[in-house]
This record gives structure tokens, C-alpha cells and sequence, in this order.
């Protein structure tokens, strides 16, 4: 069977990420856009064949063509994974038919032009919530948020839920937005974390957090980009 990614928004590679913008002006919506790099980013510009993303993102897409160029500025981070471990390099370093998250903060009523003018923010997804405790082979979450697919996946079920980690796991404690390896012994009760699982498509909670997680981000500025 292939194996899917069921609780990622995609099987992404390559994250772009940037700075949220600081401001009085109105209260600022996350827009996250999918899909495959069409060329290097340069000129201040990602292009790429949009594939997916949340539903904001899917409204703002409606009668668009789905190649399309998302900005990015002096205070854009792109991050490269490898094996779970996220590197910050040079937009240079991104190629065409990677794939890419894209989110940005803009007015929730932006048009998709208004929305391309925006940086990109830091991406989040996944079950996103605050660590209650750690054990030999789990971490127990309240969660308080999430993808698409991960909150469906808790309807009728208790928001604290535990999710198993292995040898394979990557642990990162994120300062600002640097992103430093740890153990699970690193990790804090009380701290905002994100768990990223991959799993067969349709599988049931149980079975997911039966799967050691691909990755534990603690304190993981994504969700506040």
C-alpha cells in the first residue's frame, strides 16, 4: 500500500517561513498554500502550482489558476528537512518540484493578490497544544488545535491524548525561530508543543498515535507566525 501523509497538509520537504508583521492595523488571518515549487525563488518571489491548503486558502484560490507567486523579504527564513531536522538556508537552496508550505498572515477578507503581497509566515500544523506530560515512549497533550485532518480525527474523543515517539523521533526546541535538537528529557511540561505523525490515509486515532511521531516541536513558533 502507499503510504500517505494523513495528518501533515502535505509530505513537505521544504518549509518556507517568515517573520509575522508587526502592526495596529487589522487582525491577521493565516492563509496556508500547498504545493510544488515551479522554479527557485528569486526576485522576491516563490512560484509555485498550488496543490492544497486550508480552506481560507482554497477560498481565496476560487476561479484563480493555480500557479502563483507568493512573496517573501529580508525577514523571510526558509527551512530545509532532512530526516526531521530543519536547517535555515538561502532561498537559493529550494528547487523547482519541491514541495512547499506556504502560510501568510494578511486581513481575513484579502483578496489572493492582496494575500501575495504579504510575507510568508512561519508555517504550523499538525495537533498543535500544551505538554502535560512525558513518558518513556509518549507525550500527553491537551490539544487546542490542529489541521483539518487531526481535529476530525478528535471529534467525539478527548482533547488530551497521548502520541507515541521511537527512536526515529525527532525532539526540537525552538528558540525564537531556531530550531535546536533535544531529547525528550529537554522537553517542559506546561509548553506549547506540535506533533507531526505520518500515517496510512483513513487510519483512526488510535492507530495514529500508535505511530512514533515524525516530529515533537516544543515551543514551535508556527501556530503564532
Amino acid at each position: 500500500m502507499r503510504t500517505r501523509t494523513t495528518l501533515l497538509s502535505l509530505a513537505v520537504a521544504l518549509l518556507c517561513a517568515g517573520a509575522a508583521t508587526a502592526g495596529n492595523g487589522p487582525a491577521k488571518f493565516l492563509f496556508r498554500f500547498q504545493g510544488q515549487l515551479t522554479a527557485t525563488p528569486s526576485n522576491g518571489g516563490v512560484p509555485i502550482t498550488v496543490q492544497g491548503g486550508n480552506k481560507a486558502a482554497l477560498q481565496a484560490m476560487l476561479g484563480q489558476p493555480v500557479a502563483q507567486t507568493f512573496a517573501y523579504g529580508a525577514t523571510t527564513e526558509f527551512l530545509k528537512w532532512s530526516k526531521g531536522i530543519p536547517t535555515v538556508v538561502q532561498a537559493g537552496d529550494l528547487a523547482a518540484g519541491d514541495y512547499v508550505t506556504v502560510n501568510v498572515r494578511a486581513p481575513r477578507d484579502s483578496n489572493l493578490a492582496a494575500i501575495e503581497q504579504q510575507a510568508a509566515g512561519i508555517v504550523g500544523d499538525l495537533f498543535r497544544g500544551t505538554l502535560t506530560s512525558v513518558g518513556a515512549s509518549g507525550v500527553t497533550v491537551h490539544v487546542t488545535g490542529g489541521d483539518r485532518r487531526a481535529l476530525r480525527l478528535l471529534i467525539g474523543n478527548s482533547s488530551d491524548e497521548t502520541f507515541t515517539f521511537g527512536d526515529t523521533t525527532i525532539f526540537l526546541l525552538w528558540q525564537g525561530k531556531v530550531p535546536t535538537v533535544i531529547d525528550a528529557s529537554k522537553l517542559v511540561v506546561g509548553d506549547k508543543i506540535i506533533v507531526r505523525i505520518r500515517a496510512d490515509k483513513g487510519s483512526s486515532l488510535a492507530q495514529v498515535e500508535s505511530i512514533p511521531a515524525n516530529h515533537v516541536g516544543d515551543r514551535e513558533p508556527a501556530a503564532k507566525a
